[in-house]
């Protein structure tokens, strides 16, 4: 059986995922089989494995660090937000269907034989499972059936280390307020406090700590200082999106309500001279070289949401002159017409935007599968990458074909698709096409040429050694700041009915 710990935070964005990340990196270097496992995600950035299953992609970084392949037990339960009250519900990787936030809260209780069959399972990989909560354990309107914090917990019997972000302010009050708001035999399960996010001289916060421990009676495990790290983090929390810095070469990345897989866009971060933004406003386009339109989980309502702002409007006519990139939905707002016949978000047909010859019909049935191979010959402004090679994954909810396709038979198989009749437009269902090195460097050559330019790409390294340097980078600072002969300690075997 599986020894396990699990890591809860006293809010969302407390650190939860990069820590996990960063005990399976640890535990991996020291000869330990690990895996993560969260039994419930919320999140719009998700990922297909090898069996095209979908899952949730902080489960797949933190696979990474722990030197495995993702596998879709590690989250079993994926809900993906379509509005403000309901999401879709994914179960074991495939689409268990739309559910509004009360009727999902009134059947979540059923899936915990999934959970546990999903963790049994887990167990044959792994010696150690890490478990990932996820926002508070104390929102009171949720704690009923509750599947992801105490609750699992109580099914696996794990240990809980709670982690509060110092950062946002009352960290003190963060986790004393949390250990008394628990009841009694959940608090029990606490072993560990960590602060995490500090910035300045900890000898400052010691009294602190003392208060701390006195008044809950939980050692603290660890300060963790604020970390600059180039991984993959959740959602709309993404500290990402308030990056509106403009460096040599500026990408700006359509950031609208429901934007999803923008983890399409990391690997342009790390290069030097290269600014990617997320923006939502006309005036923050001035001065930008490549438009991104990325992902999207409800296309219709975004595209309106791009008619309303007046974002569509500027988008085509600067396509006239930079280029302009979409992926997935994005592809598909490109087009000539979204028709959505069986109502799969928000039925009816509506206009696209026209700058791509295509049409998408919406189907309830999603396409989800890991895709590689060499790029189509294609002209325009990134002819450059044609016979390059890529591999990605697809995950949508329709069809593309060709608008002079009159019967829809013939469904679009190219890996990327051009405009017929503008350069600088292009198209692709293909998440993670920008990872491999090559393609990212060309378009970014393509770019700086276009503009005027040269700029120094001579230190760029592999996407996936870089992102290697980065857990290591994280797993040396949690081994200095953070008790690791405790947490050990503290390891216990699951006993899952």
């Amino acid at each position: 059986m599986s020894k396990v710990i699990m890591i809860q935070g006293t809010m969302s964005n407390a650190g939860k995922s990069f820590l996990v990340a960063g005990l399976c990196r640890i535990m991996k270097q020291d000869g330990y089989r690990v895996a993560p496992f969260k039994s419930q995600n919320m999140a719009l950035n998700s990922f297909i494995t090898e069996e095209g299953l979908e899952m949730g992609r902080a489960q797949v970084m933190q696979a990474e660090a722990a030197g495995i392949r993702p596998m879709v037990c590690m989250n079993p339960i994926l809900l993906k937000p379509t509005n403000h009250t309901g999401s879709q519900v994914i179960v074991g990787g495939k689409v268990l269907g739309n559910m509004s936030a009360r009727d999902y809260f009134e059947y979540k209780k059923q899936l915990i034989p999934d959970i546990k069959t999903a963790f049994h399972k887990l167990e044959e990989y792994a010696d150690i499972i890490v478990i990932e909560g996820a926002g508070s354990p104390v929102e009171i309107n949720l704690r009923e059936h509750d599947i992801v914090n105490m609750g699992l917990a109580h099914m696996v019997d794990a240990p809980v280390l709670l982690v509060g972000d110092i950062d946002r302010g009352g960290v003190f009050a963060q986790l004393l307020g949390t250990l008394m708001l628990l009841e009694s035999e959940e608090r029990k399960r606490v072993k560990g406090l960590i602060i995490n996010k500090f910035r300045g001289d900890k000898t400052i916060l010691d009294p602190g700590i003392t208060m701390l421990e006195d008044k809950g009676h939980v050692p603290v495990t660890g300060v963790i200082p604020y970390m600059d790290l180039a991984l993959e983090d959740e959602d709309s929390l993404s500290e990402r999106f308030g990056n509106q810095k403009e460096g040599a070469i500026d990408i700006a990345v359509i950031r609208y309500p429901r934007i999803s897989n923008f983890t399409d866009f990391n690997v342009f971060e790390q290069m030097k001279d290269v600014s990617v933004r997320y923006v939502t406003k006309v005036s923050e386009l001035n001065n930008t070289d490549m438009i991104i339109l990325p992902g999207s989980k409800n296309t219709m309502g975004d595209l309106k949401w791009l008619r309303q702002n007046g974002l569509e409007t500027v988008i085509k006519q600067l396509s006239e002159r930079i280029p302009v990139f979409g992926i997935c939905g994005g592809l598909q707002l490109l087009g000539d017409m979204i028709l959505d016949p069986e109502g799969v978000e928000e039925g009816g047909t509506i206009h696209g935007m026209g700058l791509l010859k295509v049409v998408t019909i919406l189907k309830k049935d999603k396409v989800q599968c890991q895709v590689n191979g060499s790029i189509n010959e294609m002209g325009g402004i990134f002819t450059n990458l044609s016979g390059l090679s890529y591999n990605g994954y697809e995950i949508h909810m329709g069809n593309t074909y060709y608008s002079s396709d009159k019967d829809n038979e013939n469904e679009i198989q190219t890996p990327i698709i051009k405009s017929l009749d503008n350069d600088n437009v292009y198209g692709t269902y293909v998440h993670g096409i920008f990872d491999k090195s090559e393609i990212a460097l060309r378009i970014i050559n393509t770019l700086a040429r276009n503009k005027g330019i040269v700029i120094d790409n001579g230190e760029f390294e592999d996407y996936q050694s870089f992102k290697e340097k980065q857990y290591d980078k994280l797993a040396d600072t949690l081994r200095k700041y953070l008790n690791m002969e405790e947490i050990y300690g503290m390891l216990k075997e699951a006993h899952v009915e």
